[in-house]
């Protein structure tokens, strides 16, 4: 029996994607819609952000609550088996986010996060705000 929670175990994390996950893609596609044209996932910029404009220096992050800790924080949603790892590993995804978050601050960027739950219950709400800084920076140049 324990050879096939682990199977299942497996099999569900293989499922877990790091980019195109459903948030995004409605971000994304939202956001295209009110005319922003943007790029994915670019893998020359820290923390390769989920969208991002080069030229404006703005960089758009998609967080899952789980994994990027939220609700760890919120002591909403610890594993129970195996805590130790998982406290670990939820501690150092956030540890990463803010190192990303910082660097690119540092470097210029502005740095946009947002949550799937965010995204999920208000993207009308995330992309006005988005768009709103987006119209600011084309405005600028």
């Amino acid at each position: 029996m324990k050879n096939k929670k682990k199977l299942t175990r497996s099999e569900i994390m293989s499922r877990v994607r790091s980019k195109n996950t459903k948030p995004e893609l409605s971000l994304r596609k939202s956001l295209y819609k009110l005319g922003m044209r943007y790029r994915v996932n670019a893998k020359d910029i820290v923390g390769k952000p989920d969208i991002y404009i080069r030229k404006y220096k703005l960089a758009i992050f998609v967080d899952s609550d789980f994994w990027h800790g939220r609700l760890y924080l919120q002591g909403k949603r610890i594993p129970k088996t195996n805590k130790e790892y998982w406290i670990s590993k939820l501690e150092k995804n956030i540890r990463r986010d803010k190192y990303v978050t910082n660097t690119l601050k540092a470097d210029g960027w502005l740095v946009l996060r947002y949550w799937k739950s965010d995204i999920n219950q208000n993207i009308d709400k995330v992309t006005s705000e988005i768009i709103g800084v987006y119209k600011r920076f084309k405005e600028l140049k």
